[in-house]
């Protein structure tokens, strides 16, 4: 836990997972947001609740149902995802920026001197979509 607190330090945003074939990953979600609450100074983190695997379907533990309304009573989005079939997986990272840009643009969390958690002047190189690989028809073997 020691670690896993040092990639979250001075975070502003992050995607807190579990796997919809697992219900104790996803009982777990209390846990996480619970030892988060305070770390993210001087904000708290933007989340967008995963549930991954989705393309397990059939092997389900965890409905839909329960995880939006977690992800409710969190004030957070809930998106499903797979990895091995690229669904969703960009979704996800572009719905968390998204909110955090918009919590800047609102002035709810501003640029500050010594904090890490958001930088201004970077322009991030043109990124091709994982929307392109599925439209090729390559898949990441990963």
């Amino acid at each position: 836990r020691s670690i896993t607190r040092a990639y979250y330090r001075n975070s502003v945003g992050g995607l807190l997972l579990f796997d919809i074939t697992n219900r104790r990953s996803f009982q777990n979600v209390h846990e996480w947001l619970k030892e988060e609450t305070g770390r993210g100074a001087p904000y708290q983190i933007v989340f967008v609740l995963v549930g991954h695997k989705c393309d397990l379907d059939t092997q389900r533990q965890v409905t839909r149902h329960e995880a939006e309304k977690l992800a409710a009573a969190y004030g957070m989005k809930y998106i499903e995802t797979s990895a091995r079939d690229a669904i969703n997986v960009e979704k996800a990272f572009t719905d968390l920026t998204r909110d955090i840009y918009e919590l800047v643009k609102r002035g709810d969390i501003s640029i500050q001197e010594g904090w890490e958690g958001v930088k201004s002047g970077f322009v991030p190189n043109v990124v091709h979509s994982s929307e392109e690989v599925v439209k090729s028809d390559r898949r990441c073997l990963c």
